[in-house]
């Protein structure tokens, strides 16, 4: 009971935010990191992952509550190619995957985007690619999961190919969006040496379209991951240098902020986006699921960090140029 009444305390002080004149200033315009989940997604990964149904509908109702007119799906079509499953028909399942995310954005057009899942690594990567960039609805971008497809930047093959697969999004116009992060369950090599490797080798390969670094190039929840802090810093860096790899790189927030952050991981946190700019920072929150936070509860808890107003409001106005 006691939780019960925090939780409601904790939601009530959330709506008295959103009626506060200042604080409406800094409603996020969009939500730039969302995931849809269809019936079949949900029992490839099974009832261990916790996972239901969730349509554009549902999604949409989350965004309203928020104030949030816009959000970009990332199908996750890609878990089709994680070398950890084997699945019959997979690249037509990849395909209805990608599909449903993108009549599920079409039901929502002035406020819904959708982004083609893809596994680098699969011989059917550009074929998808190709093929989304000729429909309506997914031609704007591309979504990759190194975690997911166990990319590996220290090996020269896996880097071969992915800048194949960023050249050939580059070469449509899409956009990227990448979670960098690599494969925590495998314990792949995850640090400067990988992070360097994007830099100069993977990010030249997309020069003219939008790189989107999905949280903060972690994973979340929290920011409690020292690999991905040693990336977060080289990017950061580049950014902050003006590194020519940069001219396009953004990245988002997705799941990062934690309720309770330790007071170092917050002014860690602040110091890389400060390195990166307010102006290549966008809010997203990620799948609503489980015990993620959904849209309002996340940005309420991003809004803790020790981040000046003028900061907040300039990260909740970014819109990216896929989405302009």
């Amino acid at each position: 009971m006691i939780a019960f009444a925090l939780r409601l305390i904790f939601l009530a002080s959330l709506g008295s935010m959103a009626v506060a004149p200042a604080r409406a200033q800094t409603v996020p315009v969009g939500d730039f990191h969302q995931h849809l989940f269809s019936e079949p997604i949900v029992a490839l990964a099974g009832p261990a992952a916790g996972l239901k149904p969730l349509s554009a509908p549902g999604l949409v109702a989350l965004l309203d509550a928020a104030g949030i007119r816009k959000a970009v799906l990332l199908s996750t079509a890609y878990m089709y190619g994680s070398p950890q499953r084997q699945v019959g028909d997979e690249y037509a399942r990849v395909r209805k995957e990608n599909d449903w995310t993108g009549a599920q954005a079409a039901l929502y057009p002035d406020r819904l985007l959708a982004f083609c899942g893809i596994a680098p690594l699969k011989d059917y990567a550009l074929k998808e690619i190709a093929r989304c960039a000729g429909q309506p609805h997914l031609k704007r971008g591309i979504k990759l999961h190194l975690g997911n497809s166990d990319v590996q930047l220290g090996r020269p093959d896996h880097v071969a190919r992915l800048r194949e697969v960023f050249a050939a999004a580059n070469a449509e116009g899409m956009a990227i969006v990448v979670h960098l992060r690599a494969n925590i369950g495998n314990k792949r090599p995850y640090g400067a040496r990988e992070a360097n490797i994007f830099l100069e080798q993977v990010l030249r390969a997309a020069p003219d379209v939008v790189v989107q670094v999905a949280h903060l190039a972690g994973t979340g929840p929290g920011f409690e991951d020292p690999p991905a802090r040693d990336v977060l810093a080289v990017l950061a860096q580049a950014m902050q240098r003006k590194h020519p790899a940069t001219r396009q790189l953004w990245f988002d927030v997705a799941s990062v902020a934690d309720p309770a952050p330790t007071p170092e991981a917050a002014a860690l946190m602040v110091q890389r986006i400060r390195q990166i700019g307010t102006a290549r920072v966008l809010y997203g929150s990620d799948s609503a699921q489980g015990g993620n936070l959904r849209p309002r509860e996340a940005w309420a808890v991003f809004r803790k960090l020790p981040l000046g107003e003028a900061e907040l409001r300039q990260i909740a106005g970014n819109v990216p140029p896929y989405r302009r």
